[in-house]
């Protein structure tokens, strides 16, 4: 998976959302992430057509690129993901997750991701059964679960996520196969052991790094949180 592996051991891999972060200071915002600890930058990209917004394309990522180590966790939220694989890919995206309902061919898009070098991730919205993605569990690398309806910042966390994740847990257990769990939307120190123990390993923040004071001990506050109830 390049250098987006699952850690070895309990530690969760905290990766702040910035949909969340000023759009006029990106290039700063990556050197103070990577300065706070961050695992990951995630990164929601939006086409106003899948989703009720629009934030950056390929581009932009590759502005970017230069002002961070930390590997990008790419999520596109768009309609026909498999016209911009490629695009990401060389952009700088290290991890790669599709929607499985922008997908009409979800197996062959994901082999196009991985034929890419990046890692491969699936994601799902939270009216979406489990059972979208059963038969592609030995292809991906991360499953993310959004755990908002997707589009905008700063909602609320929707508790059935909770039993949501329990069940793809035992689903990937049943398979034999064990990708990472990534949850998005609305996660914060007040629920983030919750999701843990339901047996997340990846946590996208958004709101709870940059809204605040201290993005160092925000990100480390999580990190804790989380640590606590993996063990």
């Amino acid at each position: 998976m390049s250098k987006m592996m699952k850690p070895k051991g309990h530690r969760p891999i905290i990766a702040p959302s910035i949909l969340s972060a000023d759009f006029a200071v990106l290039g700063d915002v990556l050197h103070r992430l990577e300065e706070a600890g961050a695992d990951w930058v995630h990164m929601d990209v939006m086409d106003g057509h899948f989703v009720p917004n629009l934030t950056f394309g390929p581009p932009i990522i590759k502005a970017l690129r230069s002002h961070s180590q930390l590997p990008f966790d790419v999520h596109l939220m768009i309609d026909n993901p498999e016209r911009w694989i490629e695009a990401y890919r060389s952009a700088g995206a290290d991890g790669i997750t599709v929607h499985a309902e922008a997908c009409v061919h979800l197996h062959r898009t994901l082999a196009q991701i991985r034929e890419s070098g990046a890692s491969v991730g699936v994601s799902l919205n939270p009216h979406t059964s489990l059972s979208t993605i059963e038969e592609i569990l030995k292809e991906v690398d991360l499953i993310l679960l959004m755990s908002v309806n997707p589009g905008f910042g700063g909602q609320s966390f929707i508790p059935s996520t909770i039993d949501k994740i329990g069940r793809l847990r035992a689903l990937c257990q049943a398979q034999g196969v064990d990708p990472i769990i990534e949850v998005d939307g609305g996660v914060k120190e007040s629920n983030i052991g919750m999701i843990s123990t339901a047996g997340a390993h990846a946590f996208v923040a958004g709101s709870a790094v940059f809204g605040a004071d201290d993005v160092t001990e925000a990100i480390s506050n999580l990190r804790t949180h989380a640590t606590v109830h993996q063990k």
